[in-house]
C-alpha cells in the first residue's frame, strides 16, 4: 500500500495553483473542470507520477471550520519535506512568503518552519539532518 493521494483545502483554487507552482514549485498534474468544483492536483517536479496534492477547494462549511480552526491554533494543514531547510526559507522569504516560524531545530535532527500559504492554510517545511 502506499500513499497516491493527499489533500489540503484551499479558499481559491486558482490562487492556490499559483502560489503551490510557482512559489513552491511543484507542477500541475491534474486539472479536471466538474463545474463551479475542480480536481486540480500537483505533484513534485522531482517525482512526477508520485503522490498528488489536491488542492481541494473548501466549499463544504465542515471543510471551511476545520481550515479556520487549525489556521487559528498555528497547525500546519500539510509538511514537505527540503534538503536545506535555511535556504528553501530564504529563498521564500525573498519571494515574499510570510513565515509564522522561522527555522526551528524541534526534535532531534528535525528543523522546521512554517508559512502561510496565502489560500487559508499554513504549511510547514521540514528538513532533517543525518
Amino acid at each position: 500500500m502506499k500513499i497516491m493521494l493527499t489533500s489540503v483545502f484551499v479558499d481559491d483554487q486558482d490562487r492556490a495553483l499559483k502560489f503551490y507552482t510557482e512559489v513552491l514549485g511543484f507542477v500541475k498534474k491534474s486539472d479536471v473542470s466538474a463545474g463551479e468544483y475542480g480536481w486540480l492536483t500537483v505533484v513534485s517536479p522531482d517525482d512526477r507520477n508520485g503522490t498528488e496534492l489536491l488542492l481541494e477547494l473548501n466549499s463544504n462549511p465542515v471543510a471551511q471550520a476545520y481550515q479556520k480552526g487549525i489556521f487559528e491554533q498555528g497547525i500546519p494543514a500539510t509538511s514537505f519535506g527540503v534538503e536545506d531547510i535555511h535556504a528553501e526559507y530564504e529563498k521564500l522569504k525573498e519571494q515574499g512568503v510570510k513565515f509564522t516560524m522561522e527555522p526551528t531545530k524541534v526534535v532531534g535532527q528535525v528543523t522546521i518552519a512554517v508559512s502561510d500559504d496565502t489560500c487559508g492554510n499554513l504549511i510547514q517545511i521540514q528538513t532533517m539532518q543525518k
